[in-house]
């Protein structure tokens, strides 16, 4: 799974407009952190670590990346319906190959 883009889900406007909202300082709860207090925030970030989500098992096998020239026709047709148009691509692929046989 990949990191999602809010870019992809709110418009600029929606974002800042969020933001605009959002308070400038927050009442800290019972733990010792305080978000308000610049140095706390410094050294919890120092300390932080990324993890991204890890894939779970596969519903099917991996594809296998591999570069290849279209016609653009082939490109435009598959790309005017949005995203997955790779996937979409894939299964008629897939669909040929069911209808013609093996090679």
């Amino acid at each position: 799974m990949k990191p999602s883009n809010t870019s992809k889900i709110f418009s600029k406007e929606q974002m800042q407009a969020a933001l605009n909202k959002a308070p400038d300082t927050v009442e800290p709860d019972d733990e010792d952190y305080n978000p308000n207090d610049s140095a706390e925030v410094a050294t919890y970030w120092k300390n932080a670590t990324v993890q991204y989500p890890k894939r779970g098992k596969q519903k099917a096998p991996l594809k296998v990346p591999v570069s290849i020239r279209l016609s653009a026709e082939v490109v435009e047709y598959f790309k005017q319906s949005g995203e997955g148009w790779q996937s979409r691509l894939d299964d008629a692929l897939k669909q040929y190959i069911t209808e013609h046989g093996h090679a």
